[in-house]
């Protein structure tokens, strides 16, 4: 089936880049562990050439990854912060990015280190699109988006904002790995470049880790695929095939984590013992309207406070049985973490505490196990 025949997401998930193979007719993508593939002569080098450049498996992926973002050029990294530095390689000595104030430790701990050797970096509500404009200069480039925030869950207006961007020629980057492009797609949105850790929703399995940026202009993903071969950052065939095979079922899971994340969130919402739940499904969410605007669904992850501080969320982290505490989140187990000492302990403890990552606060990512054991498991553990 060629991509021109499919059209509807759990079909493109299937299908788009994955024909059954031209060698032998495997159905499902055959790995390439192969670093170098032969010229069919002199000056005459077939679709790849080394492995670094494209390989076969990957470039599977890549074009799967772009027709679920209805994006046209896909490319798959190592990690996902390989695909953040990939991204910031694009940005000159002297130019400036406005980033939203409430993201990934990891990418903080990136764009700070970037900030202080060759990119100005201003950290702004991107909520608020005045304090946009206000933090806006001439060298101004780029603004970098988390929706939904991670561990907050707050969101970005994306329409509104791409509308500024374009308004004032700068490129609008998304973090798009909460809700995978299942639940939501920003290209359409009118963003620019959309970013995930397949590592998450997307392989669903916590057993790879990798990364991919989607986007829709030729002339970007000219720049992209210059700097994913000269870095080095691209991922390995073995783990494309991974990530191939996690998202085949990537409709079907998040339907489950999402349906399990949205009963749990109300659930606790009632609990005493909680004082606030962060997810945007709920009504009593601050943006619960751009939600549904925005959104097809609101995925699996979501955090929520402990009343008592730090003392009785440890509590909870330490009874938990049937919730694994870890780092990462998206796969088809539960997992729950403590930001502020765990995800986001590298950023500087005021900056945490502005974020509104506070000790009392905790993050789960619901798989798709039975929910009534999950709640049973944190009734328990609360008790």
């Amino acid at each position: 089936m060629s991509q021109n025949n499919c059209k509807r997401f759990k079909t493109l998930a299937i299908h788009a880049g994955q024909p059954p193979d031209a060698a032998y007719g495997a159905v499902m993508t055959p790995i390439y562990p192969t670093s170098t593939f032969a010229f069919r002569g002199v000056g005459q080098p077939g679709p790849f050439d080394y492995s670094r450049s494209g390989n076969p498996t990957r470039k599977a992926l890549e074009t799967c990854l772009a027709a679920l973002e209805s994006g046209t050029f896909g490319f798959a990294f190592g990690t996902g912060m390989a695909a953040e530095a990939t991204l910031a390689t694009m940005f000159e000595p002297g130019d400036h990015m406005v980033v939203h104030n409430d993201l990934y430790g990891g990418t903080y701990r990136l764009l700070a280190t970037l900030g202080e050797r060759r990119v100005a970096v201003d950290y702004v509500d991107l909520r608020d699109l005045d304090a946009v404009r206000a933090a806006l200069r001439p060298s101004t480039r780029a603004l970098w988006i988390e929706s939904p925030t991670n561990p907050c869950m707050n969101l970005v207006d994306l329409a509104a904002v791409a509308q500024l961007a374009r308004e004032r020629g700068l490129l609008t980057i998304c973090d798009n790995t909460f809700l995978s492009p299942y639940f939501q797609r920003p290209l359409e949105l009118g963003i620019d470049i959309v970013v995930h850790s397949t590592t998450k929703y997307i392989n669903g399995h916590s057993d790879v880790v990798g990364g991919a940026i989607v986007v829709r202009d030729a002339g970007l993903a000219e720049r992209i695929g210059f700097l994913q071969n000269a870095l080095g950052t691209c991922e390995a065939p073995f783990d494309c095939f991974l990530v191939l095979r996690g998202i085949k079922t990537l409709a079907l899971r998040m339907e489950e984590h999402n349906r399990n994340a949205l009963e749990i969130a109300r659930w606790l919402e009632r609990h005493p013992k909680i004082s606030r739940v962060h997810h945007p499904g709920l009504p009593s969410h601050p943006q619960h309207a751009l939600a549904l605007r925005q959104m097809t669904g609101f995925g699996g992850t979501f955090s929520f406070r402990v009343r008592g501080g730090q003392e009785e969320a440890f509590r909870l982290l330490g009874n938990v049985k049937v919730f694994t505490l870890a780092e990462s989140l998206g796969g088809v187990e539960s997992l729950i973490e403590h930001p502020y000492t765990m995800t986001h302990v590298s950023v500087p403890p005021e900056v945490r505490e502005a974020m509104g990552i506070t000790p009392d606060l905790i993050r789960i990512s619901v798989g798709i196990e039975d929910v009534a054991d999950l709640i049973e498991d944190l009734e328990a553990a609360l008790a």
